[in-house]
């Protein structure tokens, strides 16, 4: 497993955007359009680990129950249903694995209850 990317809900995604590349140095890997809505997933140029920005707009009827408040965090494997399967041998709490928002994932809890994605990757 390895990290895969933090995701950061937003309120202004373009100033937030502007603040990581313009004044951090970062750069725009990629982006993706949900409705109305861009998420942009932004990274150092020689690192694979990114931060996805989530317009918390995006999120307002947030059906998962998410603590918006706090970033969510994805992890990449190269073997999902052996990674959760091992991981639910022994005895993580894991949802079923899914086609989430057009990427095969599942989630996982630690023992505080905070839930992270695994992906494909």
């Amino acid at each position: 497993m390895r990290l895969g990317y933090v995701v950061l809900y937003v309120t202004n995604p373009a100033e937030c955007l502007a603040f990581w590349t313009e004044k951090v140095g970062m750069i725009e890997k990629s982006r993706k359009h949900a409705g109305d809505f861009s998420i942009v997933k932004i990274g150092f140029a020689n690192q694979n680990a990114a931060l996805e920005l989530v317009p918390l707009e995006l999120m307002k009827n947030n059906p998962s129950g998410l603590d918006l408040a706090t970033p969510s965090i994805a992890f990449h494997v190269d073997d999902l249903d052996a990674t959760h399967d091992s991981l639910a041998a022994a005895g993580v709490q894991v949802s079923d694995v899914g086609n989430h928002t057009g990427i095969p994932s599942f989630a996982f809890s630690d023992n505080e209850g905070r839930w992270f994605a695994v992906t494909h990757g």
